[in-house]
């Protein structure tokens, strides 16, 4: 059995004196985050026992940019985080979510930029607006940014955490031409907002698939609802009153329960295909009675949690490279909701 690693060897392995491990490993405060991490980093290596539970000394702050909770997606990203930031409680860093208006660019831009300047990092899922996207950039240029759930990358962000929005489009789509079959029909698109990233992604991919292998289904224009639930039911009411060639609904956004709601005002809930994405508890709940024929869920409590320890590298609190990490997602229907 090899011996014990002491203190001395903890300072040659991270470069620094011993008096500065002393300081790291007794929490005396007084030594800079860098070498802080390369001290923790160097005795977790060398497994010094006592190094195991170390708390880093100085707390670090990261602002966390997410829509409120009314959007039910946001308030599952919100869970995800209050989660994983429990889990690594041990890093010493504090999270602190804002919330965005996604309608309100300006603001948001502001808002990056004062957290640019109070924090340590931001990890954000934002609209690629270009004045958002300028102030990420301008961000990303003094402060790690890590983008989850849907990506900025002409931001310069140090990473992305989130599903390819292409391939679930994709399969999307596939999934109408399946439920439609050979008669095909009108599908209705309906867009939070289309200069959210993932969301043109996936409409990318929708459309995509539908040429390829389904081109007895047309795609009306697409409709925005802004993020806003309630204007989602509207656009079906108007929509499918307008139009009674429409038989499928590909919706990406805020609003399930008022889209089901407009389909069974219509009396259209069972000869309408409704697929949307991420298996929110309200979701899952319609999926169950069949007012939804399928959820694509991203699995945002995964996101988040890879989101925070991507953060947690990108400051040194962390081993291992900060990359972008590509989550998967799962097709929900009724029988396994």
């Amino acid at each position: 059995m090899g011996r014990k690693a002491t203190m001395a060897d903890v300072a040659r392995e991270a470069g620094v004196s011993p008096a500065t491990v002393d300081r790291v490993l007794n929490g005396r405060g007084g030594v800079d985050t860098d070498k802080e991490a390369r001290v923790l980093a160097a005795a977790r290596r060398l497994r010094l026992d006592r190094a195991l539970a170390i708390r880093p000394h100085r707390m670090l702050r990261v602002a966390v940019l997410i829509q409120a909770p009314r959007n039910p997606f946001h308030a599952a990203l919100r869970t995800g985080l209050d989660t994983a930031a429990r889990v690594y409680a041990d890093l010493n860093i504090q999270f602190f979510v804002h919330h965005i208006d996604p309608n309100d660019p300006k603001s948001t831009a502001g808002i990056v930029a004062r957290q640019t300047m109070e924090t340590d990092g931001l990890i954000v899922t934002l609209p690629d607006e270009p004045r958002i996207t300028e102030a990420v950039g301008a961000a990303a240029a003094a402060r790690p940014v890590v983008t989850f759930a849907t990506d900025l990358p002409t931001s310069g962000r140090a990473a992305y955490v989130g599903p390819n929005d292409r391939r679930a489009g994709r399969v999307a789509g596939d999934l109408m031409g399946l439920f439609l079959g050979p008669q095909g029909g009108r599908v209705l698109l309906i867009a939070g907002r289309r200069d959210i990233l993932g969301q043109r992604s996936r409409e990318d991919g929708f459309r995509q698939i539908l040429a390829e292998r389904h081109p007895g289904i047309d795609v009306a224009p697409t409709a925005e609802n802004g993020e806003d639930g309630e204007r989602a039911g509207r656009i079906v009411l108007e929509a499918l009153s307008a139009d009674h060639a429409i038989r499928g609904i590909y919706h990406m956004s805020a609003g399930a329960q008022p889209v089901v709601a407009a389909l069974r005002r219509l009396g259209r809930t069972d000869s309408t295909a409704f697929i949307t994405h991420e298996l929110t508890p309200d979701r899952r709940d319609l999926l169950r009675e069949r007012a939804i024929s399928a959820v694509i869920d991203q699995q945002p409590d995964l996101e988040a949690r890879i989101a925070v320890e991507t953060m947690a590298r990108l400051l040194r609190r962390l081993d291992g490279a900060a990359e972008s990490v590509e989550t998967g997602f799962a097709i929900h229907m009724p029988e396994n909701a």
